[in-house]
């Protein structure tokens, strides 16, 4: 039962519906995408903006090109480095013996020990 402080058909949010004389719709297209696995992937770009040349499939991961025919393959990710092997590839192992002792005898002068 309503006591009459609401108005019908109105919710928190909604706004008056838009005029059609006040805007015109961008014209789209649709360019599609295929990956490795078959799977074709649709998306809508407006019609003046030049279509990117992979794209990645949103049901595998892996990307997709225009050709249905001539997919592109998968990408090699770069193996995870740690910071030692970064360090490993600036210094050869005696720069990093000789940086190694220094910061000991620094260590050890500032504890006060031999």
């Amino acid at each position: 039962m309503s006591n009459g402080q609401f108005i019908r058909g109105a919710r928190v949010g909604s706004a008056p519906p838009r005029h059609p004389e006040r805007h015109q719709p961008v014209p789209c297209r649709s360019v599609s995408y295929w990956c490795r696995n078959g799977h074709r992937t649709d998306i809508r770009l407006a019609a003046e903006v030049q279509a990117p040349p992979t794209w990645d499939c949103p049901r595998c991961g892996l990307p997709a090109g225009p050709d249905a025919h001539d997919p592109p393959g998968r990408v090699r990710a770069e193996p995870y480095k740690s910071h030692l092997a970064y360090v490993k590839e600036r210094r050869t192992e005696a720069e990093g013996e000789a940086i190694l002792a220094e910061a000991l005898a620094a260590l050890r002068r500032r504890r006060g020990s031999r």
